[in-house]
């Protein structure tokens, strides 16, 4: 098994424990996510490029951005599992589709959106 698939048993069996399947539903899952992604983004919200980029150099912003980073992949663990999503299936295909999107010829350097894939 690997790791995230490890992980997503911990999860299921942390919340069998304590009866909370029935909490975990993906619309539940999805907004918790969005609520940790807003955490997770408000360490960074006032901080300028450069700081952004040393965060991890402060011990205490160190520790607060590895948790909320920690509670993001926990619930996208979780929602993947209960959707029955094999997650890094699922990102390797993204990425499939971003190689195909984002030719290096055309994008090197650009950070415009690529138009739709067709057909």
């Amino acid at each position: 098994m690997d790791e995230i698939g490890e992980l997503a048993g911990r999860l299921r069996a942390f919340a069998a424990e304590r009866e909370w399947e029935r909490f975990h539903t993906p619309k539940n899952l999805a907004m918790a996510l969005a609520g940790e992604v807003g955490e997770l983004a408000a360490e960074f919200q006032w901080l300028t490029p450069e700081e952004s980029a040393a965060v991890m150099d402060d011990p205490a912003a160190a520790r607060r951005v590895r948790a909320e980073m920690g509670d993001v992949a926990l619930y996208l663990t979780r929602l993947a599992d209960v959707l029955g999503i094999d997650l890094v299936k699922a990102a390797h295909a993204k990425l499939d589709e971003s190689e195909r999107r984002y030719d290096p010829a055309t994008y090197r350097g650009s950070a415009r959106k690529a138009p739709p894939l067709t057909g």
